[in-house]
């Protein structure tokens, strides 16, 4: 009962300061695992997956730091929050994230790790990239603008509600990893899933792929 109190409070939140507008939504599938991959521009971000995905069995993994406030603990308890440690192997997360992949969930993850601090990509992690080639779970590139804090919390001191695109991508795979080169590899699926992402946002969010020879490509298709 409590996470379905939760996830209508975090709807109604949502709804109360942005207008929302999702891009092709039907390309989400309705059961089986894959990765809902998006860009981190604002604090908004984590809660669009519980007002855009309509499935409960969604995880989001989130930095161990938010993990030390009790009443965050007990929001993860209740919405299927991990809390990873990104500087060092988290094995126990690891595990995890794989298990619940194993039994069809959906991973919502911020490939860059934190949101950015100046409007714009970063260079991401290669996490995702990482599980994604081991389990052989699809990724779903999801674009995510207007939810930058300076424009939100603006139009909140104006009473003013942001308007949010969320464009969904097509989903696609990656091969394993090979046995060498691996890292180098692993960059290359890393930069495929952000040009992805990189294509559906609007130019002045690019910054780190801004300029990338795989995101030419992908917009000159």
């Amino acid at each position: 009962m409590t996470k379905y109190i939760l996830r209508s409070l975090i709807r109604f939140f949502v709804t109360l300061v942005a207008q929302v507008k999702v891009v092709n939504k039907e390309k989400l599938p309705k059961s089986g695992s894959y990765a809902f991959a998006t860009n981190h521009l604002g604090f908004i971000d984590a809660t669009l997956a519980y007002y855009i995905l309509n499935r409960w069995d969604f995880f989001i993994p989130i930095a161990e730091k938010w993990g030390e406030y009790t009443f965050l603990r007990w929001l993860g308890k209740h919405l299927n929050i991990i809390f990873i440690d990104r500087f060092n192997s988290d094995i126990h997360a690891l595990r995890q994230i794989l298990r619940r992949m194993a039994e069809g969930q959906v991973l919502v993850i911020a490939p860059e790790g934190t949101r950015s601090r100046n409007e714009k990509m970063v260079e991401a992690k290669p996490g995702v990239s990482y599980l994604a080639s081991k389990a052989k779970f699809p990724i779903i590139p999801v674009a995510l603008a207007g939810t930058e804090d300076r424009i939100l919390f603006g139009n909140l001191k104006r009473l003013k509600r942001t308007k949010v695109t969320v464009t969904i991508g097509e989903a696609f795979t990656l091969p394993p990893l090979p046995k060498e080169n691996r890292d180098e590899v692993l960059k290359e699926y890393t930069d495929e899933i952000m040009c992805r992402i990189a294509a559906m946002l609007p130019e002045k969010n690019r910054g780190f792929y801004a300029e990338h020879a795989r995101l030419a490509e992908i917009l000159a298709n």
